[in-house]
């Protein structure tokens, strides 16, 4: 049966802890995966939360930890010892050791690293440390099965053993040469039906997809998504072994990266949560709220241009909001299928083509769109050419539309700026205005004013 918080069992915990009843609580504590008790943690005070990881064994709170919200593991790291906080990071795999790490006070992280008694845990945690966290390297862990093409399938067996005694899960196992240069993969397949005596380099396979140290987290997501893998070798500049990246560590770049790309669409420049502070929250959201302010003042001034228009088709006025919304509606639709194919890396061929193709597809649409309105304002105001003249402009600003909706995106790929900006505020006002512009001119040309 699934975890579920609920508030009695929050209740009693608090209950626990302020009794000082360490035994029930563990045994309370006991049964539940480190992920729920990271949920319960999250919905305590700071200091009940952190009586809990001091209470329960490092080989569950460790992961625990790696759960948290940031500001509540902070908040508890911030109440454990450089030894208590050592502890934790004994039992978690380098890659989640290093991210921790990497969000203690500069003064501490020293004093932390020398407390780790495994020696060889603590250099490949500092080891990790000089990667950006915006690439492979900041996202990989050292641990992994590595085995020479020199040996025999006997040392073979034996080192492996070894190994992955330190390794959580075996997915794959890798062959390097004395260099440590990554040569191919071993299958256990072929291990187990070889002779004992056979050296490795004559039956491992050469073929192995990797990924530089270098490589943004994003494109080794696109990777491991195309071939459907569940961990990747990383090789350094000249091609050694370094680490791998495992397929929990991708999802979470996929997460992070459509929360990104969710905000920007909705018109928030940067990553914030709903508990944030209402001046984190205002600087995320009001740089795009004053461009949507900017774009109706620019709206209106358009408008002001066409006043002696207005006074003598005021149904030009009444449509107003109608061509606004449909410019905007359309630009946001063609903007995120681009978006959308960008970020899984299905855009394939010449941006003209896609735009020829996006343009084409506007007009079809368009077209249906207006031979409906035309009939409506035909009907509803029984003046055919204004009517005519209110469904043309309109065929014009959703092929416009498209067109922006689509180059957009493109371009800002082809700058290296996320095209997930393009989707929201920024399209909408540049189409409300380019949209209303077209639509009083056009208008003006078919009634002759």
């Amino acid at each position: 049966m699934p975890f579920k918080l609920t508030d009695e069992l929050l209740e009693q915990v608090q209950t626990l802890i302020s009794e000082s009843k360490d035994a029930e609580l563990r045994t309370l504590m006991k049964e539940f995966h480190y992920a729920d008790i990271a949920e319960i943690a999250n919905e305590l005070d700071e200091e009940e939360a952190t009586y809990i990881i001091k209470l329960l064994d490092s080989e569950k709170t460790s992961d625990a930890i790696t759960e948290l919200d940031e500001d509540v593991r902070e908040a508890i790291l911030n109440n454990l010892s450089p030894k208590e906080i050592a502890d934790e990071l004994e039992e978690l795999d380098t890659d989640d050791a290093a991210d921790i790490v990497g969000e203690l006070p500069k003064e501490l992280v020293k004093e932390v690293i020398s407390e780790i008694e495994d020696r060889d845990h603590a250099k490949d945690i500092v080891d990790l440390l000089r990667y950006d966290e915006d690439t492979a390297g900041g996202l990989m862990a050292k641990e992994l099965v590595k085995v020479n093409e020199n040996w025999t399938v006997t040392r073979c067996v034996k080192e492996m053993r070894t190994q992955a005694e330190e390794v959580t899960r075996v997915h794959s196992i890798y062959v390097i040469d004395d260099e440590e240069k990554l040569k191919g993969r071993l299958s256990l397949k072929d291990l187990l039906t070889v002779s004992t005596e056979t050296h490795i380099r004559e039956v491992y396979i050469p073929k192995v997809d990797y990924v530089n140290v270098n490589e943004k987290p994003e494109e080794v997501a696109k990777i491991m998504q195309k071939y459907d893998l569940e961990a990747i070798p990383v090789v350094d500049e000249i091609g050694r072994l370094v680490g791998r990246i495992t397929i929990d560590d991708i999802v979470d770049v996929i997460r992070d990266e459509a929360e990104r790309d969710y905000q920007l669409a909705a018109g928030i420049s940067q990553d914030v949560e709903a508990d944030d502070t209402i001046w984190e929250l205002t600087r995320a959201r009001l740089p795009w709220l004053i461009l949507g302010l900017f774009g109706g003042a620019a709206a209106a001034v358009i408008m002001g241009g066409f006043e002696e228009m207005f006074k003598k088709y005021t149904v030009l006025f009444l449509f107003t909001p109608l061509i606004a919304a449909m410019a905007g509606n359309v630009g946001v639709q063609s903007s995120a299928i681009i978006v959308q194919g960008l970020a899984n890396d299905d855009i394939k061929g010449s941006i003209g083509n896609r735009l020829i193709k996006e343009m084409l597809l506007a007009l079809l649409n368009g077209i249906i769109l207006s031979a409906l309105l035309l009939l409506f304002t035909w009907i509803w105001k029984g003046d055919f050419m204004t009517a005519m003249a209110i469904s043309i402009s309109l065929i014009a600003v959703i092929v416009v539309a498209g067109f922006i909706g689509t180059f957009i995106p493109l371009f800002l790929d082809k700058r290296g700026i996320d095209p997930a900006i393009a989707t929201g505020p920024f399209i909408t006002t540049s189409n409300d205005i380019f949209g209303i512009l077209i639509y009083f001119w056009i208008a003006k040309l078919i009634l002759g004013l």
